[in-house]
């Protein structure tokens, strides 16, 4: 089945990763902290609603229309000219126009159309949660322009605070007060069954409510936001269709449970199978966004990977529950706490992990020089360890193929050791330690290659490497065996 993101930068108008993976991780001090409600709804024993029309209103008045567009410079004149101008010279006979505004070569700007999206309001005070493919443009940059339609049929300029590809999450903030603001549930109190309803403007034909219940929860590995994507997504089959990015999921109470982010789809229409950002994760995120403008990840340095029956058993495990660790990273924050090959990470702070996809959501969602008691199960024997987080930003910090930006692409800042095992000529940059087959960059990165610049932005650390990297092809500039060129990767 093809699977479709909600791409909506085409043509007119228009928080990582793991539900509760950021707690602990907030700064006391954060301007907002967007509490979320925890109030359950009420169970299947409550009397029948006919209409859901007062729960839905207020919500209904939260969410926005998102339009983008880039801005780019023409040449007119100087024998430039447009396509009516040209269709009018050769069919029609018309002079070429010279001179006059605009011409003799001067450059002009163009508004040019991209993106068609949703979103909601979440402060009074004008902050609004989208999705990060909702503002940016075909490259994956952020749209040169961003304008917010409100209800009450006025458009406002928006900033862009921050945004997250990794979570598709975006933060816009509009020059406004005393806005209608819809308040956020837990949606880790999310069950299976649960009412839900999608609003937003899908198609452009104007808002939209869709109902619907939660299908499945903690949605991973579903590739919608790349290999390196941080997915942890709502299910369900309440109706999404394009323009429905950024809206609001929202609960039988009207409260925010998620934010409609893709489908799987064959025609790009709605077949039930819709999924939304948790509204916990995307409060974390934005927390993060407001504090420093980006999202702080801690790591570990292990390569991990989940447990069969068979090699629970071989390990002497009643479960597969847990990840297995099958190698450690010198110089990382698991090699510093003692961490070794052959364990099974059970428990992160007492959080059960289940699966390769619990550990490392869980991990990037704590930030970096984060305390983490880490539960293991070593030769029959449980125990825990001590780890302090460390930075991807961290100009020693070292990732292996499973932490890392590329995927199965190991990396190392340059440092001596790395000058003289590999023989380079350079004094910064990052260099591959190793490249799994797996890989998809198996064809092109060899170990001992060094990226020097990634789109034409110094890489000195992942943590720089990771900010640089976009959707689609990338522009490496490489150091290997003494050459020095271009390379280009086409990141998902």
């Amino acid at each position: 089945m093809k699977k479709q993101l909600f791409r909506k930068i085409v043509l007119q108008s228009t928080l990582l990763a793991m539900a509760g993976c950021f707690g602990g991780g907030i700064s006391a001090e954060t301007e907002r902290d967007f509490p979320l409600d925890t109030t359950p709804v009420d169970d299947g024993s409550a009397p029948h609603l006919a209409s859901y029309a007062d729960v839905l209103e207020p919500a209904r008045q939260t969410v926005v229309s998102v339009t983008t567009a880039s801005i780019v410079e023409i040449m007119r004149g100087g024998g430039g000219m447009s396509p009516l101008e040209e269709f009018l010279r050769r069919f029609y006979g018309m002079p070429e126009q010279r001179g006059g505004e605009g011409q003799g070569g001067e450059p002009m700007e163009r508004r040019i159309p991209n993106g068609l999206g949703s979103g909601v309001i979440i402060s009074e005070d004008g902050y609004i949660l989208t999705n990060n493919h909702v503002i940016s443009d075909q490259r994956g940059d952020p749209a040169d322009e961003i304008t917010v339609h409100l209800n009450d049929g006025s458009e406002v300029q928006a900033e862009l605070i921050g945004r997250d590809a990794r979570t598709d999450v975006a933060l816009l903030k509009i020059d406004r007060e005393g806005l209608p603001f819809i308040s956020m549930a837990d949606s880790a109190d999310l069950q299976v069954g649960d009412i839900v309803f999608a609003i937003g403007n899908p198609l452009g034909v104007g808002q939209t409510s869709t109902m619907g219940i939660v299908s499945a929860t903690q949605r991973t590995n579903l590739g919608l936001l790349g290999n390196e994507g941080y997915e942890n997504f709502i299910q369900t089959d309440a109706a999404i269709n394009r323009g429905n990015s950024g809206g609001a999921l929202v609960d039988a109470k009207g409260r925010l449970v998620g934010i409609n982010t893709a489908i799987f789809s064959r025609t790009g229409g709605n077949i039930g199978i819709g999924f939304a950002i948790p509204s916990r994760l995307a409060r974390t995120v934005v927390l993060e966004l407001i504090e420093a403008g980006r999202v702080r990840r801690g790591y570990l340095g292990v390569s991990i990977s989940d447990l069969n029956p068979d090699m629970a058993e071989a390990f002497g495990l009643g479960s597969t529950d847990g990840a297995l660790v099958e190698m450690v990273q010198d110089g990382t924050p698991a090699a510093e706490a003692g961490l070794e090959r052959g364990d099974v990470i059970r428990e992160v702070d007492g959080q059960i992990i289940e699966s390769v996809a619990d550990l490392r959501l869980t991990i990037a969602g704590r930030r970096p020089g984060t305390e983490t008691a880490i539960t293991i199960v070593r030769d029959g024997e449980t125990m825990t360890k001590e780890v302090e987080l460390g930075s991807l930003d961290d100009p020693t910090a070292v990732v292996t193929t499973q932490d890392s930006p590329l995927e199965g692409v190991g990396l190392e800042p340059v440092n001596d050791a790395l000058q003289g095992e590999y023989d380079l000529d350079v004094g910064s940059g990052l260099v591959i330690t190793d490249v799994e087959p797996r890989s998809p960059y198996a064809g092109s990165l060899r170990p001992g290659m060094v990226i020097m610049e990634v789109n034409d932005r110094k890489v000195e650390t992942v943590g720089d490497l990771q900010n640089s990297l976009r959707p689609g092809a990338n522009r490496f500039w490489v150091y290997f065996r003494g050459n020095r060129g271009y390379l280009a990767l086409r990141i998902p």
